[in-house]
């Protein structure tokens, strides 16, 4: 599906049972554009994880003093670029593409449903709610949805460079090996806290556009019954309720980021102390420990993938999993209003 060909003639009858059931729906519409991305990303990454050879060729042709082989040292890191380029290109454009297809879907199904429901509509979900829904949650689960086949491609390049680092200095590649998987596991402990943080921080700002919503739609007779300070000082006490969500969510995320960051470099650290005491030794070339070291180095760009794939499922995965359940079912009803993302987005026609 591609962006031109919007909106879908037929947005399809979601899987609403549960909210991971959703998401795989959603995954299994865009099979296509996800293997088009999965493939783009497979290329950027190999390209990128790639570029340290003609880099560690070009310092050992210069150390070596044989200028003959400089030309094909730089040759072999301009197609590199290139292909690094033009792969970039085309993931982002999968990738967009992936994101907006999927969202779209989403927006139909719930304007089909809200089509259905007409003027009952507000009186089993919130008006403020819905907005809610629609400029929040959908974004987010389609962000969740596009980011699994750059995911994919990370965890495949993360995979292939291990086992090279393996195949070409056993000792320093068991130690990279190793603690790769150490870094990722390392952020497990606070996805749960982050996970919760998000979902206060949207429980809240959904309070506060329904409680706009509302005050809007009775602002006629808020003004004849002089209640306007009142309602305003209660959507002032919200929105500091939100931003105060908002900053204990991101100082959340900021420490997880912080321990990306942290302790890969802590890995390089290592990996280049290690990788000096065998140069001296004479175990490897310096055009050795600088392709090594740039390796070492590309696993960085793929933890930020991890990270960003834990982001979306905490924010998408989390409102297409508070939707969870409904099917064909009347939508559940909780506090007077309808729970869930997923459900309240795409229930089932």
């Amino acid at each position: 599906m591609r962006i031109r060909d919007l909106p879908h003639p037929d947005p399809g009858v979601p899987d609403v049972r549960t909210g991971g059931r959703f998401l795989v729906w959603l995954c299994r519409q865009q099979l296509g554009g996800h293997a088009k991305a999965l493939f783009w990303g497979l290329v950027h990454m190999g390209s990128t994880a790639a570029l340290p050879l003609p880099v560690g060729l070009a310092v050992q042709v210069a150390v070596d003093g044989r200028g003959a082989r400089l030309a094909l040292a730089g040759g072999l890191l301009a197609l590199l670029g290139a292909l690094v380029a033009v792969s970039d290109i085309m993931l982002h454009r999968a990738a967009v593409t992936n994101w907006i297809v999927t969202v779209a879907r989403m927006q139909q199904l719930l304007s089909r449903k809200t089509a259905e429901l007409g003027g009952a509509m507000t009186r089993r979900v919130a008006a403020g709610e819905i907005v809610a829904v629609s400029t929040g949650d959908l974004e987010r689960i389609g962000w969740f949805v596009e980011t699994l086949s750059r995911f994919g491609a990370a965890l495949a390049a993360s995979v292939g460079v291990c086992l090279t680092l393996v195949a070409y200095q056993p000792q320093l590649g068991l130690v990279v090996a190793l603690g790769t998987p150490l870094l990722v596991l390392a952020v497990l402990p606070l996805l749960a806290p982050a996970t919760r943080r998000a979902d206060a921080q949207r429980e809240k700002a959904g309070r506060a556009t329904e409680l706009a919503s509302d005050t809007v739609a009775g602002l006629r007779v808020l003004r004849g019954i002089g209640g306007e300070e009142l309602f305003l000082g209660r959507y002032r006490s919200a929105s500091q309720e939100v931003r105060r969500a908002a900053v204990r969510s991101a100082r959340m995320w900021s420490l997880i980021s912080a321990v990306q960051v942290a302790l890969p470099g802590l890995l390089l650290i290592a990996v280049v102390w290690y990788g000096v005491h065998l140069t001296l030794d004479g175990r490897i070339a310096i055009g050795e420990l600088v392709t090594l070291y740039g390796m070492v180095a590309f696993l960085l760009y793929p933890l930020r993938q991890f990270e960003e794939m834990t982001m979306a499922w905490s924010w998408g995965g989390g409102g297409a999993g508070r939707g969870g359940g409904g099917g064909g079912r009347a939508p559940r009803v909780r506090g007077g209003r309808r729970g869930g993302a997923a459900g309240r987005a795409a229930p089932a026609a």
